[in-house]
Formats: C-alpha cells, sequence, structure tokens
C-alpha cells in the first residue's frame, strides 16, 4: 500500500507540547471506540505520536476520556 505522506499535523502548528487537558484536541486521535488511531491514517510523527498517545493516557486516567464506548 502506498499511503500518502502528508506532513504532521502538531509539526505543521508549531505545537511543541500535547496537553492532556486539551480533550477536543484529543479527540480527533481516538476512533468511535476509544482507541488511539493508527499514526499512517492521522499522519502523525513518531515525536508526537509517542506525546499524543501520553496524553491520551493520562486523560484517561484523569477522567476526561473514555476507556471504551459501548
Amino acid at each position: 500500500m502506498a499511503y500518502k505522506k502528508t506532513q504532521c499535523f502538531f509539526c505543521s502548528q508549531n505545537l511543541s507540547d500535547i496537553d492532556y487537558k486539551e480533550v477536543e484536541l484529543l479527540k480527533r486521535f481516538i476512533s468511535s471506540q476509544a482507541k488511539i488511531i493508527d499514526p499512517l491514517h492521522t499522519s502523525t510523527c513518531a515525536k508526537h505520536q509517542r506525546a499524543l498517545a501520553r496524553a491520551i493516557k493520562r486523560a484517561r486516567f484523569m477522567g476526561l476520556l473514555p476507556y471504551v464506548r459501548r
């Protein structure tokens, strides 16, 4: 499969840190079943994908995002 490589959302917006309290931003990167979406589909770079996963997991722990949806 040939994926079209687009620029990372966070690199293009010059966002240096991803805050777990920005729930609306984080919701863009989780699926309808509350799973973290693969970076091939979101086109995030490895550095920001790691920070994004960390922020989503922290938001889940704090109760801001769900672990699963029914």
